[in-house]
């Protein structure tokens, strides 16, 4: 058991954080979640705990809010020692219908970014002083088509999935010496509860996020050592495109 992973996934209360959690569970890695609903959130434990997990630490946490990240780590450190995969996942579509950025609220324009791109910063920044001591760890990060290129009507959640590409990317560079690996997936569009707000008349054929999971436990494996900086389509990874 000591030889297992841990792997600390937030927003992994339903969705792909969910699938990536059981994902992970079936592996025998030791897990660490947290997302801002506690019910759903506890539901996940279960689940993983059945599919394989020796181990599931659950806490309810706004990782926006600098407090709650330390809490969640600090408390990972403590029950585990370590923390050798780090999956910023959590995030939020912010008002729906979606409105153009000339009427968008100027509120919820702030707590998209601050829920989707501080805390990817917040929670990045806190785990890796350990791992940079360990010389080792994989950070995989969440993007979106939306954060590569602006489309219409995406409003701050395209942006501010802009600013979590360009995190990755510094991050990867500022990090490439150092035995630590960070990568971003775009999983595509997924048939979740936020994608249904942004497309509420979607008509076309969806992934389902377990079939997104293939990429995340490649870059959290021995077999992507050497990959970092990447961005990498989990529809193009599932096709050997990449």
């Amino acid at each position: 058991m000591r030889n297992k992973k841990v792997v600390m996934i937030t927003g992994a209360s339903r969705g792909l954080g969910r699938s990536l959690a059981i994902a992970f569970a079936r592996q025998g890695a030791r897990l660490s979640i947290c997302a801002r609903n506690e019910e759903d959130l506890f539901n996940v434990k279960r689940e993983a705990e059945k599919a394989g997990s020796p181990d599931v630490l659950a806490i309810r946490a706004d990782i926006s809010n600098s407090r709650d990240v330390e809490r969640f780590v600090a408390l990972t450190e403590q029950r585990f020692g370590k923390i050798d995969v780090l999956i910023n996942n959590a995030s939020i579509l912010g008002p729906s219908p979606i409105p153009l950025l000339l009427d968008f609220p100027e509120e919820d324009f702030a707590d998209v970014i601050r829920i989707n791109t501080m805390s990817t910063f917040l929670v990045t920044r806190r785990v890796l002083p350990a791992m940079l001591q360990h010389a080792k760890g994989s950070i995989i990060n969440v993007t979106s088509e939306a954060g590569n290129v602006g489309y219409a009507g995406w409003g701050a959640y395209g942006i501010s999935k802009f600013a979590v590409e360009g995190l990755t990317e510094t991050w990867a560079d500022e990090l490439s010496e150092t035995g630590i690996r960070v990568n971003m997936v775009d999983p595509g569009e997924m048939d979740t509860e936020m994608h249904r707000l942004a497309v509420p008349d979607c008509d076309y054929e969806l992934l389902n996020p377990d079939d997104v999971v293939p990429v995340f436990l490649y870059l959290a494996s021995e077999a992507a050592n050497e990959v970092t900086g990447k961005r990498i389509s989990a529809r193009e990874f599932n096709e050997g495109r990449v």
